[in-house]
């Protein structure tokens, strides 16, 4: 059976979440299409980029036969104190699991109470695996803050998908700082942090990086010449295209190996990556495959 063609990365907000985000009163929230958050300016959403019918054509005129949505990092929900991160995160995985195909869900859930056995109803109610904010990926304590979940991740054998967090805040920065600036550091941070903390404990388990771990991979020069370890990366790591071009998404396959590379578009906030060439199969089609088997074939 042909593997589907896969886009490991996109965001849309279906009807239960956009009506939770708008029943609050501080942030994350929404005021018509007007987002808050902490630490980064108010943001207009395009009311299209979350019609679920124009991005099933979206996916189609890409080539894409599954398009997994996550909850996007950033806002903070998986931060909040853990009552009030509840209600968004039911009304997430409501509309997430309800969407029709094209789409698929990444899970989503509380680190400030993490609960295995609600992220196993979520797992096995459709998602694929658990996404986490690489700022709470980035050192000893956040793994094991987050060792629940990744222990039950483990113990299914599914994946798991790290994504940039919440922006540090900056109010004098300009509005595209958070994108080039916070979320790059986080991603490079996470993907060193899980090397080594969560690699060496949890060796089976199957990790995915947004935006090529924020360029991490192609840091190994450097890090062989600081007396850095030898087992980076680790057996089961994969980094997704997302934002980048042909030319960086060449340059980290290189280095890191072309079977570890796969489609994230980050979509609606960038277009699917299209090499136009033998390149896309294995991106779109066998690499996802590899990453979504279970851990403990």
């Amino acid at each position: 059976m042909t593997a589907p063609r896969v886009d490991v990365h996109q965001h849309v907000w279906p009807a239960p979440f956009v009506a939770a985000l708008r029943a609050r009163t501080r942030a994350p929230r929404l005021v018509g299409w007007t987002l808050y958050l902490d630490g980064e300016p108010p943001y207009e959403v395009r009311p299209e980029d979350h019609s679920i019918a124009r991005r099933a054509e979206l996916a189609a005129q890409d080539g894409i036969d599954l398009a997994l949505v996550s909850l996007s990092s950033p806002l903070g929900i998986e931060t909040l104190p853990a009552a009030d991160a509840a209600g968004l995160l039911d009304a997430y995985h409501e509309g997430v699991l309800a969407l029709p195909h094209p789409f698929g869900a990444w899970a989503a859930a509380s680190i400030d109470d993490p609960d295995p056995a609600a992220l196993r109803a979520v797992l096995g109610a459709g998602c694929v695996g658990l996404q986490l904010p690489a700022t709470e990926l980035a050192d000893a304590d956040g793994y094991a803050r987050c060792a629940p979940l990744l222990d039950e991740l483990d113990r299914v054998g599914a994946p798991l998908f790290v994504h940039p967090g919440p922006a540090a805040a900056d109010p004098s920065a300009p509005p595209w700082w958070p994108a080039m600036v916070s979320y790059v550091a986080q991603m490079h941070t996470a993907w060193f942090a899980w090397h080594e903390y969560g690699a060496p404990r949890l060796p089976g388990l199957r990790v995915g990086f947004a935006m090529l771990a924020g360029l991490a991979p192609l840091h190994a020069d450097r890090m062989a010449a600081r007396g850095g370890p030898a087992t980076i990366p680790s057996a089961g790591v994969f980094v997704d295209t997302s934002s980048y071009g042909p030319e960086i998404v060449e340059a980290v396959a290189a280095g890191l190996g072309r079977d570890r590379v796969v489609l994230g578009s980050d979509r609606p906030y960038a277009a699917p990556l299209l090499f136009g060439d033998e390149r896309d199969e294995p991106v779109r089609r066998r690499n996802p495959a590899r990453w979504f088997r279970t851990s403990h074939e």
